[in-house]
């Protein structure tokens, strides 16, 4: 592995990690930042779905990460500055002193993903997910408990936003998805596909742990606070999480970890 250093801010070769805050919110045509070293070692990993493009770290860095940058493609080039060099080439001080440039993975049609799962499975479909900090817990959670794929509405924020990368580590990278669906046709090829598809919404009367497990299981998540939208919940059969102390709400994260790890368990 050859290291190519940079000493100067505005290298070209280090143009696509300049600015880094600013381009978050412009997007970058297909592909994403992602910052820290677990992040940085899924991505080299071959759990990783998307293609690692290139790597800028801090000088310091390199010997402890020496292994992850290894395990990277021979093909991706890897920059090494001095720490006030990167901090001016990302626009605010990089405290973990790591960045990746990686490819968001081809789309697949949503057909195509059910098809391939198997007959006892777990998915989730999250509808009207804004904040990255709930999707990217979604994501870690569903990695977690081995759920088949996260299914996206056109209403959710961007997964691969790199506060929501941060948050899921890493599991954005590695988890099949498909994003942009429109909410309602999904659950019809859901159902289709021999899914059993429950909506979760603290109205139920049915409480989750009564809730039968096996078979292919789509868990809908809807959005904190609003939830999920009542046309979507008469298209399912639903369940909920009994509470105590006055509350009716979770973050929505947690239940669905919650619910997870019913089903999967």
């Amino acid at each position: 592995m050859a290291v190519i250093p940079i000493d100067d801010p505005t290298d070209a070769r280090v143009a696509a990690f300049r600015d880094i805050r600013e381009r978050d919110l412009t997007g970058r045509q297909g592909l994403f930042v992602a910052e820290g070293e677990v992040v940085l070692r899924v991505l080299a990993s071959p759990a990783s779905l998307c293609r690692p493009v290139a790597v800028l770290i801090a000088e310091k860095r390199l010997t402890a990460l020496s292994d992850a940058l290894a395990a990277l493609p021979p093909e991706t080039p890897v920059y090494s500055a001095p720490q006030p060099v990167l901090d001016g080439v990302a626009g605010f001080h990089l405290h973990r002193g790591i960045l990746a440039l990686g490819e968001k993975p081809t789309r697949r049609p949503l057909a195509g993903v059910l098809a391939g799962l198997p007959e006892d499975v777990v998915v989730v479909l999250a509808c009207g997910i804004g904040n990255h900090d709930n999707m990217g817990g979604i994501f870690r959670t569903a990695a977690a408990f081995g759920a088949g794929a996260v299914l996206l509405d056109d209403l959710c924020c961007d997964p691969f936003y790199r506060k929501a990368i941060r948050v899921s580590v890493g599991a954005v990278l590695r988890t099949p998805m498909v994003a942009g669906l429109d909410a309602g046709e999904t659950i019809d090829g859901l159902k289709a596909a021999g899914f059993r598809v429950l909506a979760m919404t603290p109205a139920s009367p049915s409480p989750l742990h009564l809730a039968p497990r096996g078979g292919r299981t789509a868990i809908l998540l809807g959005a904190e606070g609003p939830g999920l939208p009542t046309q979507l919940i008469d298209r399912c059969e639903t369940v909920g999480i009994p509470m105590s102390g006055g509350f009716d709400s979770l973050n929505v994260a947690t239940a669905g970890a919650i619910a997870l790890h019913h089903f999967t368990r």
